[in-house]
């Protein structure tokens, strides 16, 4: 009860102020920077650390309706020393921004359209068992990654843009010995093959054995900072591995291979989305 009589108290000293055209124009020009940088961080891995100040936001509101002076002091504290921090370690993030905003792509073309995410259906991933199999027969180095809710825009720009639908051929000529996109990983988001050639964070841990190579290595780094999944096809050996969460399972068959896949990354979810800028904007919820 006294939480709403708290609540009641201060909205009571809000006036609803008369608006006048400049305060139309400061809002809009504030909502619409608000709903640029969401834009330029929704495809990285930066969306989750807004997620995490939008709830620190939520408390620093709630601790000034209820004058919690302990909780309020905290959020306090991190805000100053966090801003400091997220400048530092999303530093690559706010110069794309900058760089952006100076080659004129900060305006575009409005465009509302209505999007279906399409799941990873059972003809993709009998593609991606299919390509796995072969290319582990004849031992063709692989590395597939598949996105999950973490975006991995960060990683895509490191390659080269594919677009193009699953199938294994497509996967078996990609990672074909002596072809320009051989090395690096494979990209695969809902039914599209979105990037290849890409750089992946190598893991630093030290659990890993010693016999195996670069791409284990890329795979489990990369899955520890996100949740996707990926598979690994070993140059040396073909033996075929699966990893999630920086856990790798080794000596996967095709049944075992198709069988974690339908579990870990079969979907089928609808969303629609309002896009106000020219171009694809990519979205995955799980």
């Amino acid at each position: 009860m006294d939480f709403f009589q708290s609540v009641l108290e201060q909205i009571s000293f809000f006036k609803i102020p008369q608006i006048e055209l400049k305060d139309i124009i400061d809002i809009s020009i504030v909502t619409f920077g608000i709903y640029k940088i969401i834009m330029w961080i929704k495809d990285t891995r930066t969306w989750a650390v807004f997620k995490g100040v939008v709830i620190i936001l939520f408390f620093s509101v709630l601790s000034y309706l209820l004058d919690l002076h302990t909780l309020s002091y905290i959020i306090k504290s991190t805000v100053t020393v966090g801003t400091i921090a997220i400048i530092i370690l999303f530093q690559p993030e706010l110069r794309r921004a900058l760089e952006q905003l100076g080659q004129g792509n900060f305006w575009g073309n409005s465009l509302i359209s209505d999007k279906e995410s399409q799941e990873l259906n059972d003809e993709s991933i009998s593609d991606i068992v299919k390509a796995t199999m072969q290319m582990a027969k004849v031992k063709t180095g692989a590395l597939i990654v598949i996105e999950s809710t973490t975006m991995l825009g960060d990683f895509k720009r490191t390659g080269i843009t594919i677009d193009a639908r699953i199938s294994s051929q497509l996967l078996i000529n990609i990672f074909e010995k002596n072809t320009p996109l051989h090395d690096g990983a494979v990209i695969i988001s809902k039914n599209r093959i979105d990037a290849a050639t890409c750089f992946l964070p190598l893991s630093d841990s030290l659990t890993i054995t010693k016999d195996l190579g670069t791409r284990h290595r890329a795979a489990i780094g990369v899955t520890e900072q996100t949740d996707a999944v990926v598979i690994v096809v070993s140059e040396e050996t073909g033996t075929i591995s699966y990893v999630r969460n920086g856990r790798i399972k080794r000596n996967l068959n095709e049944e075992s291979l198709e069988k974690i896949l339908g579990i870990d990354v079969k979907r089928k979810v609808k969303s629609k989305k309002i896009k106000l800028w020219k171009g694809k904007i990519k979205n995955e919820t799980s």
